[in-house]
């Protein structure tokens, strides 16, 4: 136990993001039923490769949508211009080396909608903080650098990090991904590298099974086609960035789906005074479903059984409580329920100590078979061991090659053996029941993110 609460205190944000249901900060609260949303608030991330403009595209937003005061706009100031890029890269390494390392968050507004952007890092080096803002994003925007590609040609090839980056983005079941083709500004004919450039996104699209909301050309640096419209420029005559951004459907918590309620704090014993009647109440976030009182629920992986007497909602009002929300509940019969255990409706998922699942590798040593780890699922800590590595995706070809290894920033298919069994549904049906992050025993590092295809027992 000793070991795993060592690993709880040293893995890194992107750990307790990917395993807690991928939940990287709160959540807006859901609007309407089951399905979708375009007018509750947006997150979405901008990604792609290193230095293309990015960081500067969100200053771009945050200016032009007059999400910025006088004196912020004044302590970005170089040589007497104005860096839009430092409106979001606030660490002093990313200010002396003009890169992003982190994932910087920022909030801003228009009349008729909400945005929350995180502004992900895109060298490879810092794949898992991309992985970690994707893995709760909305929408995602992955730019195109025109300038660093062989735009003349219509059979170019894209970077492999815009590969990279947009196949996370799918594997994450991100809503929506658009591509924006920075920087046409600065090449000689726009309207053939953004026709050349849409050509290669479509066909790399169309291969990897990826649904693009849109294709857009813009120049971040210059303003172009992000806040505003600029009609004809570059053969284009639709909506800007942001206007696509404003129609964008958010996915709303399923609250008729099976309860899925990861046990975070327990509360001890209430005083008899107390409206939980002296019982402890189990507090988290409901993952999935709605919980309310008389429902029947299994703790897992026990298996033990009981109703739900009560449920609080955050501030302790008895009420029920739906999907994205914190919840304490109170079950009608004292059963053994600590910090890691799943309620979750009975039957809506069998506990499995064998996961065939896709892997993202975030290690600087490579997986490889044998390999023993600590995998979080919500807040539960097993042991996992790496029985075989099925193969490696490529991302030039995406083919599925046999593999030995997972080399970091690899996506991979494995099979894994767990220590005790866990409750996990496929990523597919579960967002939440179906990740896991895996940490390094010895270094306690992020080591890699899992998604589930199948368990069993």
């Amino acid at each position: 136990m000793t070991e795993a609460v060592m690993a709880a205190d040293a893995a890194s944000h992107a750990a307790s993001a990917w395993s807690s249901g991928l939940d990287a900060g709160p959540r807006p609260d859901d609007a309407g039923p089951a399905g979708a949303d375009h007018a509750a608030a947006l997150r979405f991330i901008t990604c792609g490769s290193v230095d293309d403009g990015k960081s500067t595209l969100i200053g771009r937003l945050l200016v032009d949508s007059k999400a910025v005061l006088q004196d912020q706009l004044a302590g970005v100031q170089r040589s007497g211009a104005t860096d839009l890029a430092l409106l979001t890269d606030g660490l002093s390494a990313e200010r002396e080396q003009g890169i992003t390392i982190d994932v910087a968050y920022r909030y801003f507004a228009t009349p008729s909608r909400k945005f929350i952007i995180g502004d992900a890092p895109g060298h490879e080096q810092y794949t898992r903080n991309m992985v970690t803002a994707a893995s709760s994003a909305d929408a995602a925007v992955v730019l195109v650098d025109a300038t660093k590609l062989q735009w003349q040609n219509p059979g170019l090839q894209l970077l492999p990090q815009t590969r990279r980056h947009s196949l996370l983005a799918k594997l994450l079941r991100v809503r929506s991904i658009l591509f924006a083709i920075n920087k046409l500004d600065a090449v000689e004919d726009g309207t053939v590298a953004y026709n050349n450039i849409r050509g290669a996104l479509a066909r790399f699209a169309a291969s990897a099974g990826i649904e693009v909301q849109a294709v857009l050309p813009i120049s971040a640096l210059q303003g172009h086609n992000v806040v505003r419209p600029h009609p004809g420029w570059c053969g284009y005559h639709g909506p800007s960035l942001l206007q696509v951004l404003e129609q964008l459907d958010v996915a709303a918590a399923d609250h008729e789906a099976p309860l899925a309620f990861p046990v975070q704090w327990v509360e001890p014993f209430a005083s008899s005074a107390d409206t939980t009647q002296g019982r402890r109440v189990f507090w988290g976030r409901v993952a999935a479903g709605t919980v309310r009182p008389g429902q029947a629920v299994a703790v897992l992986p026990g298996g033990r059984q009981a109703v739900v007497a009560q449920v609080l909602d955050h501030v302790r009002r008895p009420r029920a409580v739906g999907g994205g929300h914190s919840a304490g509940i109170v079950l009608d019969r004292e059963v053994d329920v600590s910090r890691g255990d799943w309620l979750l409706a009975p039957g809506a998922a069998q506990p499995s100590r064998q996961l065939s699942a896709t892997v993202a590798w975030m290690d600087e040593a490579p997986m490889v078979a044998g390999r023993v780890y600590w995998a979080l699922h919500g807040h539960r800590w097993v042991k996992a061991r790496v029985q075989r590595i099925v193969h490696k995706l490529d991302i030039h070809t995406l083919a599925e090659a046999p593999a030995d290894a997972l080399e970091p920033n690899a996506i991979g298919h494995v099979e894994l053996a767990l220590q005790e069994p866990l409750a996990t549904l496929p990523y597919e049906q579960s967002r939440v029941l179906g990740s896991l992050v895996l940490v390094d025993t010895a270094t306690h590092a992020t080591a890699g993110g899992v998604l589930v295809r199948t368990a069993s027992i």
